[in-house]
C-alpha cells in the first residue's frame, strides 16, 4: 500500500506519518529529511526554486525503485513529500496505478494560523520532525504553492481537519 500524504507546511505531515508507520509497519520516505541529507549542504544562496525541484525530482526516482521493491516484499511505503501539487500528486497515483499498487490518499487539511504556530515551535524546539528552519518567507511563499485537493481527488480519502 503507497500512502500518499498531502499538506501544506506545517500541517503535521511527519507527525502523521508516524502514526501510519506504528500502525501499518511501513517506511517513511520524508522530502525534507532526504533532501536536508543528500542536497542542502550543498546549497547556495543563488539557488532557488529550480535547484530544489531537481533534487526532489532525483530523490523521488530514488524512492519509486524502493518502493518497487517494498510492494513486492508486501511493506507499505508512506510518501511524506507534500504533494503540494496536483500535478505531483498525479505523478504518484500513476505511479501506483501502472504497478497496480494500491494507495490511500491523507489530507491534512489545517488551517493556516495553527500551521504557522507550529511551525515556530518547530523552528524554536527543533525536535523529532525538525529537518530545518523554515523561515517566515518560507512559510509564506508555501501559502501561494500549494495547491488545495480538487474534490475528485478526495474521494474515498482520509481527510483530518
Amino acid at each position: 500500500m503507497l500512502h500518499l500524504i498531502i499538506g501544506n507546511t506545517g500541517a503535521g505531515k511527519t507527525t502523521y506519518a508516524l502514526q501510519l508507520k506504528a500502525q501499518n509497519k511501513g517506511l517513511i520516505f520524508s522530502i525534507d529529511k532526504w533532501n536536508n541529507t543528500l542536497f542542502f549542504q550543498d546549497k547556495t544562496e543563488g539557488d532557488g526554486v529550480e535547484w530544489i525541484l531537481e533534487r526532489i525530482e532525483r530523490a523521488e526516482n530514488m524512492m519509486m525503485d524502493t518502493i518497487l521493491q517494498l510492494e513486492n516484499a508486501e511493506v507499505d511505503s508512506i510518501l511524506d513529500l507534500g504533494l503540494s501539487k496536483f500535478e505531483h500528486r498525479e505523478k504518484w497515483r500513476q505511479f501506483a496505478k501502472e504497478h497496480d499498487f494500491k494507495y490511500q490518499i491523507h489530507y491534512l487539511n489545517i488551517d493556516k494560523e495553527t500551521r504557522r504556530k507550529r511551525v515556530t515551535k518547530r523552528n524554536q524546539e527543533q525536535g523529532d520532525s525538525f529537518e530545518f528552519e523554515v523561515s517566515a518567507e518560507a512559510f509564506d511563499f508555501m501559502e501561494t504553492w500549494f495547491e488545495a485537493p480538487r474534490s475528485e481527488e478526495l474521494v474515498g480519502a482520509i481527510v483530518v481537519r
